[in-house]
């Protein structure tokens, strides 16, 4: 939960807002151009730095509308909106930006390292800080168990996890949430607002968008109701939420003489006016209840095909990337082996032993070309090549007899062509 004076502290900001928007407005049209729907009407309002807020309302209030126009994924009819004091269109601002939709549109043939690789190369991301960076994110977000299998297989949920993680990749510092608990179980929905807590006290801007109430309120610092596309109210948690005719007090039990006396006095006090409403004992939130159920299954080690209990948050996120590279550069010039000492000799490796015994005469024999006991070993002679054959001697008197007679020098050759001459 956060504090007020951290919400106070963050509100107060550092600078320029992160978002600004303006009387916008948003106008659908048919084919025929006529008005099919104003999904935001006249909505003004500002995101601070370093500010966790909060984009509510029920479905169809024009809150997805909103955030595709802050991404320049849909233009304004009418209105200014500015993200770090540029235009939405400007490419240098996306890289400042995390997303995760509404829908989580992933490819369904990669598995959970392949689509975290291929986002993070689209922020060209260089090879070692992409595997750190998917090591970290796969492990906080309880993926490490099924990181290679591919997305297709994922349950909702699962995929609701990865694309937590894509949007956290490039380490945005403004971090757009759209129904970032939608299809995800008890586990997996404290764990997302445990997330948006530690980013907000790091210093992140994140815009919640959500339906559920109940998650919304644990994480932000303030934030703007709508409905019909148009702001209906505007603060804090404690300023819209507290309800001043009524005063809670806490204690522990007590017995129904004390809480008589009590309720005595309090009328004595008031003239009769107040008095004990009710007296009940707290319960526990149902979330506690599923939360204290599932770790003590966990800690009977039952096994389970789901996404697994999240991990710490990433280091990166946390700041702390420059400090992990630093270190492992350091553990990896320390784990190298130490240079020999120059007093240290080596000595050389012992020549290996002629062989000994009655086969020693024929080995020697056989690797050297002299007998048997020869002190110095010649050079091994090459291998000559025998001589190719000798082709034989083409038969001319055939050649001429086959061609009719006109190559043939000798006699027969010559009657051959007088024969025919004359016949």
């Amino acid at each position: 939960m956060v504090s007020a004076q951290q919400t106070q502290e963050r509100i107060a900001g550092d600078g320029q807002s992160v978002v600004m928007c303006q009387n916008l407005t948003k106008v659908f049209k048919d084919f025929w151009l006529r008005q099919s729907a104003r999904a935001v009407e006249n909505l003004t309002f500002e995101v601070r730095p370093r500010e966790v807020f909060g984009l509510l309302g029920p479905n169809g209030s024009g809150k997805s509308t909103t955030i595709k126009i802050m991404l320049g994924l849909l233009h304004p009819t009418s209105g200014r909106v500015a993200i770090f004091g540029k235009s939405p269109t400007d490419v240098a601002v996306k890289r400042r930006i995390g997303y995760l939709p509404e829908e989580s549109y992933l490819y369904q043939f990669l598995n959970a390292r392949e689509t975290l690789d291929y986002y993070a190369k689209l922020f060209q991301l260089d090879y070692r800080t992409r595997q750190r960076r998917i090591d970290e994110l796969i492990d906080m977000v309880g993926l490490s168990g099924a990181q290679f299998r591919q997305v297709r297989d994922y349950s909702k949920g699962m995929q609701r996890r990865i694309g937590i993680a894509q949007a956290l990749i490039n380490d945005p510092d403004f971090l757009i949430l759209d129904e970032p608990t939608t299809g995800l179980d008890p586990v997996g929905t404290r764990q997302v607002k445990d997330l948006i807590i530690e980013l907000g006290r790091r210093g992140k801007t994140i815009l919640l968008s959500s339906h559920l109430l109940a998650d919304v309120e644990d994480c932000v610092d303030r934030m703007i109701v709508l409905y019909g596309g148009q702001k209906r109210e505007e603060g804090t948690c404690d300023s819209l939420l507290e309800v001043e005719d009524r005063t809670t007090i806490e204690s522990d039990a007590l017995d129904e003489a004390t809480v008589a006396e009590i309720d005595a006095v309090i009328r004595r006090r008031t003239g009769g006016s107040k008095s004990i409403r009710r007296v009940a004992r707290p319960r526990q939130k149902l979330e506690e209840f599923f939360l204290e159920i599932v770790e003590k299954a966990r800690a009977n080690r039952i096994a389970t095909s789901g996404a697994q209990a999240g991990g710490p948050t990433a280091a990166f996120l946390l700041g702390n990337e420059a400090a992990q590279t630093g270190e492992s550069l350091i553990e990896k010039l320390t784990s190298d082996a130490p240079a020999p000492s120059a007093a240290v000799v080596q000595q050389p490796a012992p020549a290996p032993k002629a062989p000994t015994g009655p086969d020693s005469d024929l080995i020697g024999t056989l690797t050297t070309d002299k007998a048997p006991g020869a002190s110095v070993r010649e050079p091994a002679r090459p291998i000559e090549q025998a001589p190719m054959p000798k082709a034989p001697e083409a038969d001319n008197d055939m050649i001429s007899k086959l061609l009719g007679g006109t190559g043939g020098t000798g006699g027969d050759g010559a009657s051959g062509n007088s024969g025919r001459s004359g016949a």
